[in-house]
């Protein structure tokens, strides 16, 4: 089938939502799908057979868009619109494959030509404006809350990233047809070996017996870096060996944590790699000891917990919904959110090795099964089956029907 995708983000950028568009899309062709994504003026170019990529034009003064809700996305969102609808009218297209706030502009179009629409529910969007601390405002809430029950109900399908997007789903619309496609996509890809591991300590002067702690991400501020670096304060007292190493944020955002890790008192003992590029992070997970999730609101599972779970090292983690709807005290260290509760399960995990490698390989377990690249696959199928099932077009104001 021929796929229109719309996706309101800069493609492609390693980070959240843009991984999880790569992935889709890729399995979207492995199946035989032709895709074409309309997308942001902004990221790196992406070759793959069975995808174009159309880009929308960029808004004066207008060079990047950050994570979340911003300013910024008002012009981008319009003129991807308009894009959009170009693309849409002009070409001949079985459904429409919408991510994010660009469901609004799927579910219009979907109307318009009389074709089926899927919404990517990557996240609940009321909930960004408050983990974003975008607007106070209950009147943008109550909007964009009302945005999202059109995109959900007027969607032939929905797919979800997590348990917790699927119950938002159920309450919002209980005959919605969902599928939960977890962020998992795992591949030959994910894959490092002992001398690139080496590789990575010895470019940030590590020494190989050095007790390494590691965070991968982004560094916006639901992930909780504070309690990371207020944690870590607690571990380099009882263990002065240990070395916290961070790979991800912007230029601007490394040079604000770096601040907050020397406030914390862990300045020396604290590295930061930069934005890494995907191929990478296998070599820096292989080379660590430990690592670090230590997200502290939401309820969406950190797309950074699949790979980590595949990687076969201990993960430490807070006790939260966002990390409990994957995680269990079998394939992880749950702890509290304060800094000693935080940094006590890290000390754990660095000072009993073999605690730290029964976790670990109990991890790797559930990634290799339930986390699978083929169940990932067969789940991207079910969706495009019940996407191109022959039911009555939508039309504005019918109701969705569960087709599964």
């Amino acid at each position: 089938m021929r796929i229109l995708m719309i996706a309101p983000e800069p493609f492609f950028e390693p980070r959240g939502t843009p991984f999880s568009e790569f992935h889709r899309i890729r399995a979207l062709t492995a199946l035989g799908h032709q895709v074409d994504l309309v997308t942001y003026p902004f990221g790196e170019d992406v070759s793959m057979p069975g995808l174009r990529v159309i880009r929308a034009l960029r808004p004066p003064f207008v060079t990047r868009v950050k994570i979340g809700p911003s300013a910024a996305k008002f012009p981008l969102d319009a003129l991807l619109t308009l894009t959009a609808f170009r693309v849409g009218l002009t070409g001949t297209y079985d459904a429409i494959h919408s991510h994010e706030e660009g469901g609004v502009i799927g579910v219009v179009l979907s109307w318009v030509l009389r074709i089926p629409h899927l919404y990517d529910m990557h996240s609940s969007l009321p909930q960004q404006l408050t983990n974003f601390a975008f607007t106070g405002s209950s009147v943008a809430r109550g909007v964009v809350r009302w945005f999202e029950k059109l995109m959900i109900n007027q969607s032939k399908v929905v797919i979800v990233i997590c348990p917790a997007l699927e119950e938002t789903v159920r309450e919002t619309a209980p005959a919605a047809n969902v599928v939960l496609i977890e962020n998992a996509p795992g591949s030959a890809e994910d894959h490092a070996t002992p001398e690139q591991a080496a590789a990575i300590r010895a470019h940030h002067g590590l020494a190989a017996d050095t007790p390494l702690v590691l965070y991968t991400g982004t560094f916006e501020a639901y992930q909780g870096l504070d309690l990371l670096f207020a944690s870590m304060a607690h571990v380099t007292r009882a263990l002065p060996s240990a070395r916290l190493l961070l790979a991800g944020g912007k230029a601007d955002q490394v040079e604000k944590a770096r601040a907050q890790a020397a406030a914390a008192g862990i300045g020396d003992v604290t590295l930061f790699a930069g934005e890494r590029p995907a191929s990478e992070i296998p070599s820096y997970l292989l080379a660590c000891d430990a690592l670090v999730s230590p997200r502290s609101r939401g309820t969406n599972t950190p797309l950074k917990i699949y790979q980590y779970l595949r990687s076969g090292k201990a993960i430490v983690a807070t006790r939260l919904m966002t990390h409990t709807q994957v995680l269990d005290d079998e394939v992880s260290i749950l702890t509290g959110v304060s800094p000693q509760e935080y940094g006590d399960g890290i000390l754990q995990v660095l000072n009993d090795r073999a605690l730290a490698a029964r976790v670990g390989a109990n991890a790797q377990r559930l990634a290799e099964t339930k986390y699978s690249y083929e169940a990932y696959l067969d789940k991207t199928r079910r969706a495009c089956a019940e996407l191109f099932s022959s039911t009555t077009p939508l039309s504005p104001g019918s109701p969705v029907k569960d087709v599964a």
